[in-house]
């Protein structure tokens, strides 16, 4: 079978600092990008010169406009994956497969956010916020949501974890599980995270609830900044700066009648109370030719706490309706939990630029150079969404 498996490696990571929603006013959307993709190949030794292709998601800046900015002398490749966050791994296998096809050389993934109303007219609304949602054009579906009380994702997923808890006997004790242990690695980056300060059990449950299951600190930040990633083949990989973090398996998409996901028209119950991830997963698994068991750090997307715990489900890490048990038992811990997750503090803790930063965490545990390193880590999992289609997810091994 053909695949992408060790043919392709994220060579650069790069981003701008993090800044609390409209910090990082005046700066434009694409100028942080362009800060982004700069750093990212420098870190790889490279210029703008070597750049030819560009594999997105979520975006809605103009490809012409930023070669310009960037000076490309010639774009190869450009293409942008359907939907919104489920796309942030996704986007490397996007990269890749342009590589391995021959249609670039060298290709960037760039995900740049500025969640406010700036005087050059770039606007985005935060998440279960008034205008997340309102704002939309009247539309069948959004009639058929809105009077229900679903506005945003986050009351849509709070309807999820309902289920979930009712099935399963999960607990808010879980969520809060996922949000403390996130945040505890959060807080050992203090040069990058914004949230500098550990969350202790009785904060979480006095927290203002939002979304009932979902408090405060169920949900991911609201905040400004832009991550990049550079792949390339891995023989060139090989003569550049850093260790190649070769793409094992790179898979995206779902299930057909998961559809809009956050919205659950139609979708079966066996999918009701999952992240969507499933059918991912096993494709993830059967390209690398490895399993959940040969995982040692998973970077997992989590706008929501409770999305983590169902995305363990999703890839096999434990059984399905034993996530909740499996957190609770210390499993996702840094550094003695046996998968540690989210080693970066994630979207809950260090950063909300849509997944991009659970890439560039996973490049550096490879590296071997993340702030909170696993120890011997060879094998690791980030994953975007869920999200409407596609969700997604990247393997990333050590160039053996």
């Amino acid at each position: 079978m053909n695949t992408l498996k060790g043919k392709t490696a994220v060579v650069g990571v790069g981003s701008t600092p993090y800044y609390k929603r409209g910090e990082s006013l005046p700066q434009l959307p694409m100028e942080l990008a362009g800060k982004a993709v700069i750093a990212a190949l420098a870190d790889a030794g490279l210029t703008v010169d070597a750049l030819d292709g560009l594999a997105l998601y979520s975006m809605g800046f103009d490809t012409s406009l930023f070669a310009q900015w960037l000076g490309l002398p010639d774009v190869r490749f450009t293409a942008q994956l359907t939907g919104g966050g489920g796309g942030a791994a996704g986007s490397v296998g996007l990269a890749s497969a342009a590589i391995v096809s021959g249609m670039a050389e060298c290709v960037v993934s760039v995900m740049t956010l500025q969640q406010a109303a700036s005087r050059f007219g770039a606007s985005y609304a935060p998440r279960g916020a008034p205008g997340a949602q309102y704002s939309a054009p009247p539309s069948p579906e959004g009639n058929f949501l809105q009077p229900s009380g679903l506005m945003g994702p986050g009351q849509m997923f709070a309807v999820l974890a309902q289920r979930h808890m009712h099935l399963y006997g999960t607990t808010r004790e879980h969520f809060c599980e996922v949000a403390m242990s996130t945040r505890a690695n959060a807080v050992r980056r203090p040069e990058t995270a914004l949230m500098k300060e550990p969350l202790t059990r009785e904060q979480y449950f006095n927290a203002r609830m939002i979304s009932d299951p979902l408090c405060l600190f169920d949900f991911c930040l609201e905040c400004d900044g832009a991550v990049a990633v550079v792949t390339t083949s891995i023989e060139r990989a090989r003569d550049l700066r850093h260790p190649p973090a070769v793409v094992l398996a790179s898979t995206h998409g779902g299930h057909g009648r998961w559809g809009q996901a956050i919205t659950w028209m139609g979708m079966p119950d066996e999918y009701f109370t999952s992240s969507g991830h499933r059918p991912v997963a096993q494709r993830l698994w059967e390209m690398a030719g490895v399993g959940p068991g040969d995982v040692d750090v998973a970077e997992i997307y989590d706008h929501f706490s409770p999305m983590v715990i169902m995305q363990l489900e999703d890839y096999g890490f434990c059984g399905i309706g034993e996530g909740g048990a499996f957190v609770a038992d210390g499993n996702i811990r840094w550094p003695d939990g046996g998968l540690p997750v989210n080693t970066h503090g994630g979207n809950l803790s260090e950063a909300y630029i849509i997944g991009m930063t659970h890439v560039r965490e996973a490049v550096e545990q490879i590296r071997g150079t993340a702030v909170n390193q696993v120890a011997g880590a060879e094998v690791a999992l980030a994953t975007g969404g869920p999200a409407s289609i596609p969700t997604s997810a990247l393997l990333l091994g050590v160039d053996r």
